[in-house]
């Protein structure tokens, strides 16, 4: 039986989505889920649900919880990372903070101040983790979610000996967005994206009946009103950069030093709500969901049904290990030349094969000049956070923040 270890099982959401995917695979019915949280509340509401779903749907499958990370990890093959050090209130002073001094952030938990201080907090626990793995698990493969990924994974690649992979949905989402404007099912799209998390590039895009190349046709697309109100930034980012990038407008003019600058920059491109680049947007968001749940038991009112799995890579990794059926992902892991126009030993993203004999990252080669000079920006802000959080030197995220895109467009 394979033990999944789940630690950061709190996050009763996303939790829900991975166990579910986990269970719903054939190769995985049989595993031991076993689920860590340091909140007891929603640790039991989960190891409810999930005992729920095992044996609502006859499942040979075991589950167990534990507070203990240790406990969690000893023997586990898989071990998936979902951890929000701080929680909501610290996110709060990710967003407030800078926005006392002007600088406006929509999400904050990636780049910008926003993302430099959640990667303080969130660097020295995934060390640990990484530390208890290599003495309880050596083995294991982390599948880590847990942002700000680049810099995450940067310190992994740096500071630990473990196999591991950083995984978004960005490359996901976005396909799906591009399928629609071209008019061309997804499963009938051939593309290569490769750069950094939340800022990978969609470098060729073709229709695989007819190789039709399909980058002219989204170019065409975004020009018109209709399309280019739904994404501004990333529409702007094509038009004068050449290519589509993974991450909607709300993440992306945060990374960039032209979209977020000044209100009139504000009105002009980040005017649509929520996620579209609305300050404050995902905090709120976060803390809508936080004092809801307070009050009520969202799992006790979800169904333990299995059906299809959601678009995250996790069970597909994880059944591909276990059946030698290769999957094929985008996924962050250690530049070990991959790409060659941009830093060794930093995060990237890139195309991914799995099988039975584990991860297997493909070469990219040199990224166009003006996407690895887009890149290499917040890969800067990535590295000086990352020697932060190893040397324990402050000056090293005064030297993050101040040389951060967005920072230095607004502060003086």
């Amino acid at each position: 039986m394979v033990k999944i270890a789940m630690i950061g099982a709190g996050s009763l959401v996303f939790c829900q989505t991975l166990v579910k995917d986990i269970l719903a695979t054939e190769a995985l019915k049989g595993s031991e889920i076993c689920l860590m949280s340091r909140t007891k509340p929603k640790l039991d509401k989960m190891h409810d649900y999930v005992s729920s779903v095992i044996i609502d749907n006859k499942l040979p499958a075991k589950v167990s919880s534990t507070l203990d990370r240790r406990e969690a990890l000893k023997g586990a093959k898989y071990v998936i990372v979902m951890i929000q050090v701080g929680g909501v209130d610290a996110f709060g002073m990710d967003y407030e903070i800078p926005l006392k001094y002007g600088v406006d952030q929509c999400i904050g938990d990636s780049l910008g101040p926003g993302g430099v201080f959640r990667a303080l907090r969130t660097i020295p626990v995934l060390l640990d983790i990484a530390r208890d793995m290599k003495e309880l698990c050596p083995d294991a493969v982390m599948l880590n979610y847990a942002n700000p990924m680049g810099a995450v994974c940067t310190a992994l690649g740096k500071a630990s000996e473990i196999s591991f992979i950083g995984l978004c949905h960005g490359v996901q989402t976005t396909l799906d967005l591009i399928s629609r404007y071209v008019e061309v099912s997804k499963d009938d799209i051939v593309f290569l994206a490769a750069g950094i998390n939340h800022m990978a590039w969609f470098l060729s895009i073709r229709d695989r009946r007819d190789g039709r190349d399909l980058n002219p046709v989204l170019r065409e697309k975004i020009e018109q009103p209709e399309y280019y109100v739904q994404e501004k930034v990333r529409a702007e980012v094509m038009r004068h950069f050449g290519y589509f990038m993974t991450e909607s407008t709300g993440h992306l003019s945060e990374y960039l030093p032209w979209f977020r600058s000044s209100e009139r920059a504000l009105k002009l491109y980040c005017d649509q709500p929520d996620f579209g680049g609305e300050s404050g947007a995902y905090y709120n968001y976060c803390r809508m969901i936080a004092d809801k749940f307070q009050h009520i038991n969202y799992l006790e009112h979800e169904s333990t049904k299995l059906s299809g799995r959601s678009v995250e890579y996790c069970s597909y990794i994880l059944e591909a290990i276990e059946t030698d059926k290769v999957f094929r992902l985008n996924g962050n892991v250690r530049n070990d030349g991959y790409i060659t126009n941009l830093p060794a030993g930093c995060c990237v993203e890139v195309p991914i094969y799995v099988d039975s004999r584990g991860l297997h990252p493909e070469s990219v080669g040199a990224l166009p000049s003006q996407c690895a000079a887009m890149n290499q920006s917040n890969i800067t802000v990535q590295e000086l956070t990352v020697q932060a959080a190893l040397s324990g030197d402050p000056e090293y995220a005064m030297h993050a923040v101040a040389m951060d895109p967005l920072t230095s467009a607004v502060c003086t």
